[in-house]
């Protein structure tokens, strides 16, 4: 018995890691993110196909950043279940052959592996294995997750749902809320001059200097200030800095931009006067913003998932996932994923026996919830 098991095993580990080598081999990088990144649409349209074969019903949203949209119907009557993740990867700098997957030691490596193509071919696995039930399955692979999530949007205008799994790399624990952020810019002006005239010109590079300080005194304030049990506390920083046009000019302008991360109960308008009092009488803008997600940990999906994963106590994510829109939408929504390293590093791996791991979980909870 035990060696039959062990070659089930063994056998639904090498369907997970030849799907997911399939999809590294994609240049899906995000070409908003990268310029000239190869983009989605190639890779959706394979998964299209694969899903077309598996006999779901499939609907392919956004052009060029393409998304899928899969359907298992089901017989009427039942829950519906939502799984999702994302098809684009970050850029491949420093990486040597980011397109051709390798295996060893039970880990795949590769750009996407773990972040997160490795998870989406668990989940187009684990929605073929269900059997007929009476709500529908829903998987969604999607465009832009890494920048704007324009893929996520565009679905959840066509596609709702009773439960949602998202299946972002949480170590195969059970994530219930996350950060959310605020990107902004800061820009200080001075009087362009030649640099031997300081009766002239006005420095904005130097303007900036009681800014950064200033921001550094905030992000003291946040980390050492109220947290969230999961999400743990808020903080901001400094991502780029641009300004000057030569050694020997006084600089007319200096560009900051920043990201300040968010914890559930703060919003966008209070992390604008935060900035607003740092900025001072330089000019704010905010440029992107996305909220915390929380998911309530006495649902009965969230209970479900956690029994069905053997996991007693849910945790947080450190990053910002989808699951904020899909949550926004109104869909009760858990995080639920592999293990592995390396995501938006030189070296990505997954840990394929983790895959296969969540391709059961997602199995057995879709049989339960949608029957």
């Amino acid at each position: 018995m035990h060696d039959v098991m062990r070659r089930v095993t063994d056998s639904r580990i090498g369907e997970v890691a030849d799907l997911t080598a399939r999809l590294v081999e994609f240049d899906s990088v995000n070409p908003a993110l990268v310029p000239g990144g190869g983009g989605e649409r190639t890779i959706a349209l394979f998964v299209a196909d694969w899903c077309a074969a598996h006999g779901f019903e499939v609907e392919i949203v956004g052009g060029e950043r393409a998304s899928v949209i899969a359907r298992r119907r089901g017989s009427g009557g039942g829950r519906s279940l939502l799984v999702n993740g994302h098809l684009d990867t970050v850029g491949v700098a420093g990486m040597a052959a980011p397109f051709e997957p390798r295996i060893e030691d039970g880990r795949l490596y590769g750009r996407g592996a773990y972040d997160m193509k490795g998870a989406v071919a668990a989940l187009l696995l684990a929605v073929a294995d269900a059997p007929e039930l009476r709500g529908d399955i829903v998987l969604t692979a999607v465009a832009d997750e890494e920048l704007a999530s324009i893929g996520t949007e565009a679905v959840l205008e066509r596609v709702t749902a009773d439960g949602a799994l998202v299946a972002e790399p949480t170590e195969l624990r059970v994530a219930v809320a996350h950060r959310g952020f605020v990107g902004f810019e800061i820009e200080t002006a001075g009087v362009a001059a030649h640099g031997s005239r300081p009766d002239l010109g006005v420095d904005a590079i130097v303007k900036m200097g009681p800014i950064l300080v200033a921001l550094e005194q905030l992000d003291r304030r946040l980390q050492n200030g109220p947290r969230h049990p999961l999400a743990g506390s808020g903080s901001v920083h400094a991502s780029l800095i641009e300004g000057g046009q030569e050694m020997s000019s006084f600089p007319a302008r200096c560009l900051l931009v920043g990201e300040r991360r968010t914890i559930p109960g703060e919003t966008v308008d209070l992390v604008e006067d935060e900035l607003r009092g740092v900025a001072g009488r330089a000019e704010l803008r905010v440029i992107a913003a996305r909220e915390p997600y929380e998911a309530a940990v006495e649902h009965p999906f969230v209970q479900l998932v956690g029994r069905i994963a053997g996991v007693e106590q849910p945790v947080g994510a450190p990053f910002w996932t989808d699951a904020a829109l899909i949550a926004a939408a109104g869909i009760p929504t858990i995080l639920y994923g592999p293990a592995g390293a390396g995501a938006h590093a030189e070296e990505e791996w997954v840990d394929l026996a983790s895959l296969a791991r969540l391709r059961e979980v997602v199995t057995r909870v879709a049989c339960e919830w949608c029957a």
